[in-house]
């Protein structure tokens, strides 16, 4: 005779992804979905989970990652089930590895480089091909996947350095169109970035008015995050508004030290916009940000970090002060000799990030890049940070809307039915953690380490992540917005 279960997660207690008051209770699966939430005391199952001490909350989702290229090349997704990741949003900052292919031995665009600096794995013509490789090669975490501006840039102009032509948008229009019949959930920008600047607003509305008939989304790495965040504010809720779409504002921030203290700005005009149009938008518990380097992003920080060097990998890791003296050139040619490269760059304020964090609409994000040399402990860290520094350790918010932040409230804001909730009928992606001793393994000079206090993380029904390292299982599905 069949056990009505396949798993029974006993004895833990219940946070589940909607602010409700935690509670106990045992979590029973039946293949991908949670079948039965209560006392089943008596109730077999073909396995059983103890999770006594431990919370159960749903899996968390990962609002702006770079894992395009992560989830073929190692698709155990270390950096993100270790941390109780079970669905990832890809394709931010206009950085898609589909559609655009390089020649071989060819330079990568920065930022497209991020996923890839050799070129290798940009290798797919449509959004379809990414898709289905994808589907025929699941990784161990789900992913709803953006389609990038700058990617359709590069794929379709021979000059990035202007407006594209009537002619170049209609071709961006029809692969847009092609991404979102694929199963990507929308269009993301990476205006901030050199091959989108000379992109008018014009451009961008027209390259997403595909969106619309999808349902799809408009996430942007904004223009300026700096001295001119709130004309890029009124930018991007101008581009939602006349294409008529949902906008996501990406790792919301302000930059440089005349901009400390400017989200009492930011984040009030973002409520007030909130009532008149669909807003949303994320955050990473840091305040350094990460990227390409460049010599116009090193002089709004106070320090540098470089994170890896294709001419130099031997100072990936180093302060670009210490690089200086060992190179014993001016900083310009410094910055010059490393390239291409990525950095880390101080210039935020811990304020501005505690007020971001605690605005009642903020998902969390880990903007991790995954291929870097040394990468932004944000990549290993960010939820269990948020979990431990933020909410245990400082009382920012109650776990309860810690766990929101990450679940529910983005399950919601992107469209993603059945998931970041622990209820009967939704789908099995859960963590489970020790609320007392969760927190980041990761700094910034030790920036590879699985998070403490996460026990077992679950998706679609299988255990990814358990004892302290990741499963065989490849239990990973492409979600489409619903």
């Amino acid at each position: 005779m069949a056990l009505p279960f396949d798993l029974i997660i006993r004895g833990g207690t219940v946070i589940d992804g909607t602010r409700a008051p935690r509670f106990f209770a045992d979590v029973a699966l039946r293949g991908d979905v949670i079948a039965k939430i209560g006392d089943l005391a008596g109730v077999k199952a073909r396995r059983e989970i103890d999770a006594t001490g431990l919370i159960v909350a749903p899996g968390f989702i990962d609002a702006h990652t770079h894992d395009d290229r992560l989830m073929l090349s190692a698709p155990a997704m270390a950096p993100k089930v270790s941390q109780g990741v079970t669905t990832v949003i890809a394709g931010n900052c206009g950085v898609s590895l589909a559609p655009v292919t390089f020649k071989k031995d060819s330079v990568v665009t920065p930022p497209l480089d991020l996923l890839d600096i050799e070129g290798v794995w940009f290798r797919y013509r449509s959004f379809s091909e990414y898709v289905r490789h994808l589907g025929s090669a699941p990784a161990a975490t789900n992913a709803a996947l953006l389609v990038g501006h700058t990617t359709l840039r590069v794929a379709t102009m021979a000059d990035v350095k202007r407006p594209a032509t009537p002619a170049e948008i209609t071709r961006m229009q029809s692969m847009v169109t092609e991404a979102l019949e694929a199963g990507a959930i929308g269009v993301s920008t990476g205006l901030f970035y050199e091959p989108a600047t000379a992109a008018p607003t014009e451009e961008v509305i027209e390259v997403c008015r595909p969106l619309k008939g999808f349902g799809g989304v408009y996430c942007t790495h904004m223009r300026n995050e700096g001295a001119g965040v709130m004309d890029s504010l009124e930018e991007t809720f101008r581009i939602g508004r006349e294409v008529g779409v949902q906008v996501i504002v990406s790792h919301h921030k302000v930059m440089g030290l005349p901009n400390h203290g400017r989200s009492r700005e930011t984040l009030a005009f973002i409520e007030r916009q909130m009532k008149a149009q669909s807003i949303g938008l994320d955050c990473y518990p840091y305040c350094a940000s990460s990227t390409i380097l460049s010599a116009d992003r090193v002089a709004t920080a106070s320090k540098v970090l470089i994170t890896w060097s294709k001419p130099h990998p031997e100072f990936s890791g180093m302060a670009l002060d210490e690089i200086e003296q060992k190179m014993g050139k001016p900083r310009v040619e410094v910055i010059s000799s490393l390239l291409p490269a990525g950095a880390i760059y101080f210039a935020m304020e811990e304020g501005d990030v505690q007020s971001i964090l605690k605005f009642e609409h903020t998902m969390i994000g880990s903007d991790g890049l995954p291929h870097d040399s040394s990468p932004h402990p944000r990549l290993w860290g960010t939820f269990p940070r948020v979990l431990g520094h933020y909410s245990r350790v400082l009382g920012l918010f109650p776990l309860e809307t810690a766990i929101y932040k990450m679940t529910g409230l983005t399950a919601k804001t992107f469209g993603l039915a059945g998931r970041g909730v622990i209820l009967e009928g939704a789908f099995a992606d859960i963590a489970m953690f020790d609320a007392e001793t969760v927190g980041e393994a990761t700094t910034f000079s030790q920036s590879i380490a699985p998070a403490h206090g996460i026990a077992n993380v679950i998706v679609n029904g299988e255990i990814v992540w358990t004892a302290g390292q990741s499963t065989a299982a490849r239990p990973g599905r492409v979600l489409r917005r619903t």
